[in-house]
């Protein structure tokens, strides 16, 4: 993005990529059908990136969901808005797009080097890489660092390049996962059988660091080593921060959302008629499978045939999470060059000419399209930067 903006404008510009392909984690991200964007308004939209939502909101303000969805309408990818507001590519896929804006960037004299590593700067300042032939030294008049965070490493996104920039005396805040899931410590019975098996519908209660209740419905899974999910990457940034805190953090999930407690006790109360556990459960609340199995993971046999006992973890089921999954395995990453080390067109304030866009950045968001849309955004702004820069 930051690429075309300055090719635009009349900058010569190379593009650097470590990999042996540009955009490894659009494509990846494109895998299950690529979420764009999503079609929330503002400011609504501007709140779903936390305590950075001012600083994001700026990007946003020069360019939005809706110019994202204009911009792909300029390679032919027409966009459609799902059920949960979520949006789309017509044909879901994230190659195609990507293809057409390599192909335009390539037509406007962008040119592309990759299998390009970046390893930081030489004694006077210079660009170095890593290459096939060996490295190579190059010096720019302007640099635009879009990194990525500390994610799925295999795609280019491994975090190197931290210790570079805070040896350039850039402030760094600490990576970490972020849209992850997380580690409980289940018996070895419901890992070896039920992982994978989906927990839907349920309804999430949390407390955050302040203490304040808060309620969520949504879906999740169960992993051999705890859960993950949509409902559970939502909420992971708070969960990731109580654990940071207090070591672990307390999530109950609601497993038969609209039914309530009294009923499910009376119904609970009915004789068994001789009927085991699972096939009363069934009878009666319609749980089965993964859901009856939670039940016997944290409640004893007296607990089992107690009505009171097992509606009460039916609506309120307790989950201990003890730690957030790697920062590899999570969709995507908080911390990185914090906002505060930057001016307001993301140039470094300490290396004049120098830009950073992108997940690199310190800020985070829950997947949904708001991850890629403020990348995009940032990426912009970013390029509109290393123009003015270049031009003063």
């Amino acid at each position: 993005m930051a690429a075309e903006v300055a090719r635009s404008a009349g900058i010569e510009v190379d593009l650097y990529e470590g990999k042996g392909s540009v955009g490894r984690k659009f494509l990846i991200a494109g895998k299950g059908g690529l979420n764009l964007t999503h079609s929330e308004s503002r400011p609504a939209f501007d709140t779903r990136y936390g305590s950075r939502q001012s600083e994001v909101a700026r990007w946003l303000d020069a360019f939005n969901a809706d110019a994202l969805r204009e911009w792909a309408r300029g390679f032919g990818v027409e966009t459609y808005v799902g059920t949960s507001g979520r949006v789309f590519p017509m044909d879901r896929k994230a190659a195609p797009l990507l293809r057409g804006w390599v192909r335009r960037l390539r037509d406007q004299g962008v040119r592309f080097h990759v299998h390009h590593r970046w390893t930081g700067w030489n004694e006077r300042g210079a660009l170095r890489f890593e290459t096939p032939e060996g490295e190579i030294i190059v010096e720019t008049a302007a640099t635009v660092l879009t990194l990525g965070g500390g994610s799925w490493p295999e795609l280019g996104s491994d975090g190197a390049w931290v210790p570079w920039l805070q040896q350039d005396g850039v402030e760094v805040a600490p990576l970490q996962p972020s849209n992850c899931g997380f580690d409980i410590g289940w018996s070895e019975h419901l890992s070896q059988r039920f992982e994978g098996a989906p927990l839907k519908p349920v309804i999430a209660h949390w407390r955050d660091l302040q203490g304040n209740e808060h309620a969520l419905q949504g879906e999740c899974v169960l992993t051999a080593t705890g859960i993950e999910g949509s409902l559970v990457y939502a909420l992971s940034a708070a969960l990731r921060d109580i654990i940071a805190r207090d070591g672990e953090a307390t999530l109950h999930l609601d497993l038969a959302p609209g039914r309530e407690l009294s009923r499910l006790e009376q119904d609970l109360a009915k004789p068994r008629s001789g009927r085991s556990f699972s096939e009363h459960l069934r009878r009666q609340t319609g749980l089965t499978g993964v859901k009856a199995a939670l039940l016997r993971e944290v409640l004893s046999k007296p607990q089992l045939d107690a009505p009171g006992a097992v509606a009460t973890a039916i609506k309120r089921f307790p989950l201990t999470l003890l730690r957030p999954r790697p920062i590899a395995e999570a969709i995507s990453s908080a911390g990185g060059v914090r906002l505060e080390a930057l001016d307001d067109a993301l140039m470094v304030k300490s290396n004049p000419g120098l830009f950073c866009a992108g997940e690199m950045l310190d800020w985070e968001a829950p997947t949904g399209g708001y991850l890629l849309t403020a990348c995009f955004a940032s990426g912009l702004r970013a390029g509109r930067g290393a123009v003015d820069w270049l031009r003063r």
